[in-house]
C-alpha cells in the first residue's frame, strides 16, 4: 500500500513511518516543520526517514490545499493518515488561531482531496484531552462535548468533520484518541524527555502540582503499530490508544532517577485550569476491533527512552527547551 503520512518529522510520524516501511509500505511524507518546538530534532528524524528507499519527503503545510492537490495528483496515495497537528495544551491558550488553521482546517483540506482523489481509507490522529471531567477509565462512548482548552475543541471538530466525510462520502476513518505517548526521540515539550535531559544536566525540573497527577502514558513503539492496524476497514470508530495502566509523574520521576542514576532537583509550579489531573484509556475497543495491545510497560520504555538519549547525547545536548 502506498500512503500519505502528514506529520512525518514529528515524534509519533516518524517511529509510524519507519514501522510502516519495515512493513513493505511505501510511504509519502509530508510535514511543514514548523518551531513549535527545537526543529533540529525534526531534522534529525527526517534525516533518518531519508536514508529509507520506501520514503519520499516534501515539505508542505496542511493548511496550503493547492499544494495537497499537486502531491494527491502526482502520488495518488490509497490511504491517509494525518499526524500533522499542532499539539500541545498550555500552548494552544496562547495562540487558538493557529491550532484551528492546522488542525480544523488542514484535517478538511485532506479530507476534501480524499473525496475528491476517491481515497478509501483515512486516520486521524486525536487525544485524551477530550475527556476532561469524565469517569475512569475513559471510554470512546463517553460525551466529550465540553473541551476546556483549544486544543482539545481543535481536535473534537476534527472528529466531528471526519464524521461527515464519513457520511456523506463513505469514507473509512479510524480516528486514534492517543494517550501521553514517550518513547525515544520524544517530544522535547513533554515531560519525559524533558526530565531526562535536564536531570542527566544537573538542572532543575518544574512539575505542575505536587506531582501526584497520572498519566496513562504509552510508548512510542505500541502507538506506532496501533496507528498502522487502523488501515483496516471499520466504517467510522474512534478508539483509545493507551497504555492501560496510569503512572503519577513522580512515579515516572523516580524511574528515570533510578536509570540515570540521579537525583532530581523539583519546582513546583501551580497546576494549570486548562489541564486535567489524569487520564486512563479503556482500551477494549482496541482489542476487539484491531486486536491491538500495548506491549512495553513503563519501566522498560523509560528504559529504551533514555538509552536512546544517552546513544545520541549530541543531539539531546543541542536541543533548546522551552518553558
Amino acid at each position: 500500500m502506498r500512503f500519505l503520512l502528514t506529520g512525518c518529522a514529528g515524534f509519533i510520524g516518524w517511529h509510524t513511518a519507519k514501522t510502516a516501511i519495515k512493513s513493505g509500505y511505501f510511504v509519502f511524507g509530508i510535514d511543514d516543520i514548523n518551531d513549535y518546538y527545537d526543529v533540529k530534532l525534526k531534522y534529525w528524524r527526517l534525516e533518518d526517514l531519508k536514508k529509507e528507499k520506501n520514503f519520499k519527503f516534501k515539505q508542505v503545510d496542511i493548511r496550503k490545499l493547492p499544494d495537497l492537490e499537486r502531491i494527491f495528483s502526482s502520488f495518488k496515495p490509497e490511504a491517509v493518515i494525518n499526524l500533522a497537528a499542532r499539539a500541545g495544551v498550555r500552548a494552544s491558550i496562547e495562540n487558538p488561531h493557529i491550532y484551528f488553521e492546522t488542525n480544523v482546517l488542514g484535517n478538511l483540506n485532506l479530507l476534501s482531496l480524499c473525496e475528491k482523489f476517491k481515497v478509501k481509507k483515512f486516520i486521524l490522529a486525536s487525544t485524551s484531552s477530550l475527556y476532561a471531567g469524565q469517569k475512569m477509565p475513559f471510554s470512546e462512548s463517553l460525551p466529550v462535548n465540553t473541551p476546556i482548552s483549544p486544543y482539545a475543541a481543535s481536535k473534537k471538530a476534527a472528529e466531528v468533520t471526519c464524521y461527515t466525510y464519513h457520511h456523506l462520502y463513505g469514507i473509512d476513518i479510524t480516528i486514534f484518541r492517543y494517550f501521553t505517548v514517550y518513547g525515544p526521540a520524544g517530544r522535547p515539550d513533554l515531560s519525559i524527555f524533558k526530565f531526562i535531559k535536564l536531570i542527566n544536566e544537573g538542572k532543575p525540573i518544574v512539575v505542575y502540582g505536587d506531582g501526584n497527577q497520572s498519566r496513562d502514558f504509552t510508548f512510542v513503539s505500541d502507538i506506532a503499530k496501533g496507528t498502522l492496524s487502523g488501515l483496516k476497514k471499520v466504517g467510522f470508530e474512534i478508539i483509545n490508544l493507551g497504555g492501560n495502566k496510569p503512572h503519577t509523574i513522580n512515579q515516572t520521576i523516580s524511574l528515570i532517577e533510578k536509570y540515570l542514576g540521579k537525583k532530581a532537583q523539583i519546582l513546583h509550579k501551580p497546576f494549570p485550569q486548562c489541564d486535567i489531573l489524569a487520564t486512563w484509556a479503556d482500551i477494549s475497543k482496541a482489542q476487539k476491533i484491531l486486536g491491538w495491545n500495548p506491549e512495553v510497560p513503563l519501566e522498560l520504555g523509560i528504559k529504551k527512552t533514555i538509552d536512546w538519549c544517552i546513544e545520541n547525547k549530541g543531539i539531546v545536548d543541542s536541543i533548546t527547551l522551552k518553558d
